[in-house]
């Protein structure tokens, strides 16, 4: 996911293989195939020829989550999150995002055989991590942390489901947190498993570059800008979690084609902006784009 405002940028995800790319139709544009971090990277070679699409958004035959079961979530907290409301905030955001209006969009992706992602998010745990690679995680760290979590037996490896790296406010992310993304995804083999995974980095490194808001619906800046960056990155997960399913002729997935884009708001008690309540929280989260009826960006469906 890229920053407010910005141009989108190539940047290679460690693990990615440049096999990802395609032969593009000619209706699809220079063949941009997706990062994970909200850009595009030209293709060296061809490989396969995608599906052909027409909601503004192409199948490129890769497999999806959640088109069975419901997709799992798993938190890893890392860093010093003590005292930290977020912990809570962001807990009962993966406990009520689905079934829900909002995820519901992601069933308008379907997968090579025609199944839909079905409207269910499970919440299936988390653990912690202080600071096991210090404050400065590079790319192949923020894996060895999924992988970490993983071996140890503290989570479980699940191939269904998307493995959440949430760090604290102290620590960065050296590919280009705060100046180049606000959180990306990608996937990698973790116990012969292909693990799907996400870096969401604290929003209060950097409110102006990746938080919509400097006081949130829930009372934690930090906490409701990453709320939105998660969101964002789960449904990009589910619908490209090879990155090599759903994406359009210039690499962006479908989040990425509503980025900070919120739709109608209205205003919490303490002056805020939301723009859903999931569970009995308010937030104020990204517009998804719906693969339906041409394609547009909406926060139900």
């Amino acid at each position: 996911m890229r920053l407010k405002g910005a141009v989108l940028v190539a940047v290679l995800v460690v693990g990615v293989s440049s096999a990802s790319a395609q032969v593009v139709r000619p209706d699809q544009g220079p063949g941009m195939v997706p990062d994970g971090k909200g850009g595009g990277e030209r293709p060296g070679a061809a490989k396969a020829k995608p599906a052909s699409g027409s909601n503004g958004i192409f199948f490129h035959g890769g497999p999806l989550l959640g088109t069975a079961a419901a997709v799992g979530v798993y938190y890893i907290w890392y860093g010093n999150w003590s005292g930290n409301t977020a912990t809570t905030i962001l807990t009962d955001l993966a406990n009520a995002i689905g079934p829900s209006p909002y995820y519901n969009i992601n069933s308008t992706y379907t997968n090579g055989s025609g199944a839909r992602v079905i409207n269910a998010v499970a919440y299936l745990g988390s653990t912690t991590d202080a600071y096991s690679q210090g404050t400065s995680l590079s790319d192949a760290q923020i894996q060895t942390v999924v992988s970490s979590a993983i071996s140890s037996g503290r989570l479980p490896p699940d191939a269904n489901a998307v493995y959440f790296v949430l760090t604290s406010a102290d620590v960065t992310a050296s590919s280009g947190f705060c100046t180049q993304y606000c959180g990306w995804h990608t996937h990698g083999t973790i116990a012969g498993s292909d693990i799907k995974y996400a870096f969401v980095g604290n929003p209060d490194r950097c409110p102006s570059a990746c938080e919509a808001q400097t006081t949130g619906p829930n009372g934690n800046a930090g906490a409701d800008g990453m709320a939105s960056i998660i969101a964002h990155e789960l449904e990009e997960a589910v619908t490209d979690p090879d990155l090599n399913a759903w994406y359009d002729r210039r690499g962006q997935e479908n989040a990425d084609k509503c980025a900070w884009t919120f739709g109608t708001t209205s205003s919490a008690s303490n002056g805020s902006l939301y723009n859903m309540t999931l569970g009995s929280r308010q937030y104020l989260i990204q517009q998804n784009w719906v693969n339906a009826s041409g394609g547009y960006c909406a926060i139900v469906f």
